[in-house]
């Protein structure tokens, strides 16, 4: 299979174009009045996220955002033909093993090892019928490719392995934090990390309990900072032929899904992002 294009999945094309259609047509009922942001009213359980200041030598801090207007669910996105969740394929989450913070390293008969430039992803869950207040009990699983583009269980060159995939239980703030590397860029896709959002720990063992499917994505001047550095050198070309406005997911509106991101090359990245569901 292969691993340079996760939307032109066979069969996946007719699911994107309801999803788009379906978010299109949000946009046309709600005119000028319709948000889409990532975060609460309060300024509390989230702020509207997205962008990064350069601050030289692949240094990057999060700029000021004001809080969110509206508490608006996070754009429901494919899962891709790569989610490892049983629904294409084997599923990841009945492994004993999965719940697990450090994300790098395979599990279980596995042993290999991602390596990249150190990503520390905090994701912040919210519940939009109560407020936008905190989701804690909550689960996410997350997974990407590596620093080659490959996603582990299906690229040929990772099929054997099982790194940069965990499920993580929210905490009482709806808080999860999985420390992971930077993913590269592939052709015909703008560097994204994929997650599904599960009701509880115990739910998050097969795909049909989600309530959530979207992705994150990354701000450009981060994007190249990282793949100016070894082991990323396919990705510089392939981040160079798309952009956020092209994206197949995220051309129709990427502003709650684009990660304030703060760091540098040197001492690693935390990439944080509100998620209501």
């Amino acid at each position: 299979m292969d691993h340079h294009d996760d939307l032109f999945h066979r069969g996946l094309g007719a699911d994107l174009s309801t999803l788009l259609d379906r978010r299109r047509m949000l946009r046309l009922i709600g005119g000028a009045g319709l948000v889409t942001l990532a975060g609460c009213g309060n300024g509390t359980d989230g702020t509207a996220t997205g962008t990064t200041t350069a601050t030289g030598a692949g240094t990057t801090t999060a700029t000021t955002t004001e809080p969110a207007a509206s508490c608006e669910q996070i754009p429901e996105e494919t899962a891709g033909p790569f989610p490892g969740d049983g629904s294409n394929g084997p599923n990841i989450l009945s492994e004993s093993g999965i719940v697990r913070g450090d994300i790098r390293s395979s599990f279980g008969s596995a042993s290999g090892v991602a390596e990249g430039v150190p990503l520390t992803i905090n994701l912040r869950l919210l519940d939009t019928s109560n407020g936008c207040a905190a989701l804690a009990g909550a689960a996410v699983y997350l997974w990407h490719c590596d620093a080659a583009g490959l996603y582990s269980m299906y690229s040929q060159d990772a099929a054997g392995e099982n790194y940069l995939r965990g499920v993580q239980e929210a905490d009482n703030t709806g808080t999860v934090t999985f420390t992971s590397i930077f993913p590269a860029a592939y052709a015909g896709r703008w560097p994204h990390i994929h997650f599904e959002v599960y009701p509880s720990l115990a739910k998050a063992t097969n795909s049909a309990d989600k309530i959530a499917t979207s992705q994150l994505a990354f701000p450009k001047d981060v994007c190249e900072a990282v793949y100016a550095t070894d082991g990323y050198q396919a990705s510089v070309r392939n981040l160079a032929q798309t952009s956020l406005e092209t994206d197949n997911v995220f051309r129709d509106g990427h502003d709650s899904q684009l990660a304030t991101v703060t760091g540098s090359v040197s001492a690693g990245y935390v990439a944080t992002l509100p998620v209501p569901v």
